[in-house]
């Protein structure tokens, strides 16, 4: 069974405060260790006050670079585009923030083997992916549909791939590029930022069910390799 520890605060900007200090720790230790970093962030309201945190502290940022988790098959600069938000924070850092959907197309599939490609060239594991975790279970972009099962159990070097999320998410019925499992489990640290009882008790259930769990985090988590801290803010 995975280690995971709950980390409760009293309110989101105390979970912010949290994340940020914790997402620049893993940088600094990994550019002292490697020379560099790479980090896979989350989209979602929820951590970009801990990113905006994260953006005022004196880091080499020209040493990392930031890749979302998952991403909206959208044009760069659309509303939906997670690495338009990230790249408005951390490009005028000098940091490298890669767009792994660089343009929109109708093959969300041929999009997932582009964005695959790009996380090829970067050095392997991540050494940050956080997460976020959504109402229904999902994670990044696993949701349930007709690539649920490649996501989870594709070939072990495939760490992005396309999805068609079914039903399609109401605020944002496009398809996406995501990590898939063994790019997220691999990472030397796995956090996973959330707010709201609902979210909680919905993770509190995943966990508890395993590997057989209906929710993608729990089968995310069933399978994770390392500990894995939990920040969370009602």
């Amino acid at each position: 069974m995975t280690e995971i520890e709950w980390w409760d605060y009293d309110d989101a900007a105390e979970l912010a405060d949290a994340v940020a200090g914790d997402i620049q720790f893993v940088i600094e230790s990994a550019i002292e260790a490697r020379g560099s970093a790479v980090i896979a962030l989350a989209g979602g309201k929820t951590p970009f006050p801990a990113y905006e945190k994260l953006a005022k502290a004196k880091l080499d940022w020209k040493r990392v670079t930031i890749v979302p988790g998952d991403e909206r098959i959208v044009p760069l600069g659309d509303p939906l585009s997670n690495v338009t938000q990230l790249g408005k924070l951390f490009i005028p850092k000098g940091a490298r923030v890669i767009p792994i959907v660089p343009k929109q197309t109708e093959d969300y599939k041929s999009a997932g083997r582009s964005a695959d490609a790009l996380m090829q060239d970067l050095h392997w594991p991540l050494d940050l992916c956080l997460l976020g975790v959504g109402g229904d279970g999902h994670t990044a972009s696993i949701f349930p549909g007709p690539d649920f099962d490649e996501a989870l159990n594709g070939p072990k070097e495939r760490r992005m791939l396309g999805v068609m999320p079914d039903p399609l998410p109401p605020e944002a019925p496009v398809a996406r590029v995501t990590l898939s499992r063994q790019g997220i489990v691999t990472a030397r640290a796995l956090m996973i930022a959330v707010t709201g009882k609902d979210k909680r008790t919905v993770i509190e259930q995943a966990i508890d069910q395993g590997p057989s769990s209906p929710y993608p985090i729990g089968r995310v988590l069933a399978d994770a390799e390392l500990p894995v801290d939990i920040h969370w803010a009602p």
